[in-house]
């Protein structure tokens, strides 16, 4: 799904939303450069695989929080981790560098990748900004909203502490 198919999804599916478009950006750097509605809800999301290329995952956190996938992978209990390469994100969720976002399981058609969603979005403020499929706009919507839609489509999701 490109970005207007995304929101043409969260339309039929009654999700209630609000974007803010802006210039392309591709790390949480840029994106504090730009004056966003809901900064305390930006989301950085990193696409990663276990040392055997079998399990994938998408972390989504707090866009300033620091993940170390060690602690990641002992709190989780996964293989060793590593960063996804460009043709596994294309392949896996046809998504681009800098496009990383929960969104883009829509794209995972063999509902490979399980994703962890930081529990600050639930506990603290009952929101979260990503990307629809492209990194020119932000999405915010309810983060119960976005678990819905990736279990609704077959993935796995792990609400957890990062």
């Amino acid at each position: 799904m490109n970005k207007q198919e995304i929101y043409d999804y969260l339309l039929k599916k009654n999700i209630k939303y609000e974007i803010t478009e802006h210039k392309a950006v591709y790390n949480m750097e840029e994106l504090s450069q730009i004056n966003i509605p809901h900064p305390e809800a930006d989301a950085k999301n990193l696409f990663v695989r276990d040392d055997k290329k079998k399990n994938y995952y998408l972390i989504t956190a707090k866009g300033d929080k620091k993940i170390d996938l060690k602690k990641f992978r002992k709190t989780n209990q996964t293989r060793p981790l590593s960063f996804a390469s460009e043709s596994d994100l294309a392949d896996i969720m046809n998504l681009s560098p800098g496009s990383v976002t929960p969104l883009g399981i829509l794209n995972d058609e063999q509902k490979k990748v399980t994703v962890f969603l930081d529990k600050y979005f639930f506990d603290t403020i009952d929101l979260i900004g990503i990307h629809p499929n492209d990194n020119t706009a932000t999405v915010w919507m309810k983060p119960d909203d976005l678990v819905r839609i990736i279990q609704e489509h077959g993935n796995n999701v792990r609400i957890v502490d990062i």
